[in-house]
This record gives C-alpha cells, structure tokens and sequence, in this order.
C-alpha cells in the first residue's frame, strides 16, 4: 500500500497540511520533512502537530485522531501518593534545571524507547531559551530525582517527556504543576499520545476536533506571568 505524506522544505515557506487529513492508518500522521526551528515548532504546536520519530527516520509530524489530556483542575492525586508524599523529603521547582531535565527524559530510557535524539534535545534547548519549553524538577537531598518538560502555548501546556529516579517523582512533579498551573490560569496539560500509564494517572480523552477548538479558544490567552518563573512550588501541608 503506497502511503502520501506531504513533504515539507527545509524553510518556512511550506505550511503544515490542514490536521483533519492526517492519516488514519497509522493513526496521526500527517508530514514528514522539514526542520526542528523553533519557528516551526512553535507552529506545529500552535496548529495541534508534533514531531515524534525514530533515529535514521525523517522528522515525522502528528496529530492522532484521540488525544491524552489532562484538565488541572479537575486532577485528584490517589490518598497513597498524597501519604507518599508528606512522608517524602521530596521538593519541586519550576525552571530552575531546564536543560538537564530535557537530557535525562532522554538519556533514563534505553535507545529502542526514546525519541529525543541529540537534534530535539538541541531544539527543545533552544525553546527554552526562548521561553516556550518549561521544566518541572523534583529533588531529593539536592540530588534531582525526576521531572517533565514542555512547551507553552498560551493556556495549554504541552507535555514532552517526563522521568522518574525515585518512587512517586514524576507522578508528584505532575500532581504539583497541575495545582500550580491551573492556579495560574492553565485551562489544559496535552500528553499527546494516550496510553495506559497516562490513564492511570487521570489522563482523559479528547477528539481531534475538540483538541482544535481547545487551540483556538486558548492559544492567544495568558498564564500568569509568574507561572514559568524559577521559584518552589508544592509546599507540603
């Protein structure tokens, strides 16, 4: 079976194809091609694509038909992480490590489970450089146990990658951000992909053109602009 995929330039001048012709079988997607400028990306995320591919492919781009999300203020942690975590001499910042935590969402899984090759972990540097890729970090004893990454696109916030030294630390660093973040006016978390462990954790789901309609509603709103600031969050009780 022959498979068309539209072919982006290496330059802005060939747009994303509209995400509703993304292909069904596999599910998602939609252009191969292209770059990882922070330009294109910040675009891709703004339309509801991502890049997501194996070494020795090309930059592949998606938009699955069923999202994962989370909605923060509706996220409810299990009594036994709320028990794990008052024991716990675990803290959380925002900001403070970025590029570390983009490296070890890498470098923590084996070559056959990651996407973040050496070229998106330079691209999501550079986002963060420009203020668009935000981290979540968790600590033990100043040693840094687990954490998340991703990009902001104005009231949505759309999760990369997330990892895990310890018991618990990157479901708190996820329970944290989401008090934090709906706090500051965060309406939606996207993961993306759905998948059993998402679900596990309270991960809903969200059609296509639901997810786009999320997009146009709050692409152009903003957090608060102490949101993404390094500081604490997550102070216990």
């Amino acid at each position: 079976m022959t498979i068309y995929l539209q072919q982006l330039d290496s330059d802005m001048h060939s747009a994303f194809p509209s995400i509703e012709s993304a292909l069904t079988e596999p599910d998602g997607l939609l252009a191969m091609g292209g770059d990882l400028s922070a330009n294109r990306l910040i675009n891709a995320y703004q339309h509801g694509i991502f890049p997501w591919y194996s070494e020795g492919d090309p930059i592949l781009w998606w938009s699955p038909s069923i999202r994962g999300v989370f909605l923060p203020r509706q996220f409810s942690p299990s009594k036994s992480l709320k028990k794990y975590f008052r024991k716990s001499n675990y803290r959380i910042t925002i900001n403070t490590v970025t590029e570390q935590i983009i490296e070890l969402c890498a470098s923590t899984r084996g070559p056959e489970e990651t996407w973040i090759m050496p070229e998106m972990i330079f691209a999501y540097k550079q986002l963060a450089a420009l203020g668009y890729c935000h981290s979540v970090e968790v600590w033990e004893n100043e040693i840094l146990i687990g954490g998340l990454y991703g990009l902001q696109i104005g009231q949505i916030f759309c999760g990369e990658s997330m990892f895990s030294l310890k018991t618990n630390a990157s479901k708190i660093a996820l329970w944290k951000f989401c008090e934090h973040f709906s706090a500051a006016g965060g309406e939606l978390i996207d993961c993306q992909m759905m998948n059993p462990h998402l679900e596990s954790l309270g991960a809903t789901e969200m059609n296509r053109s639901e997810f786009k309609m999320k997009l146009e509603e709050l692409t152009d709103k903003l957090v608060a602009p102490s949101c993404y600031a390094p500081q604490s969050i997550g102070n216990k009780p």
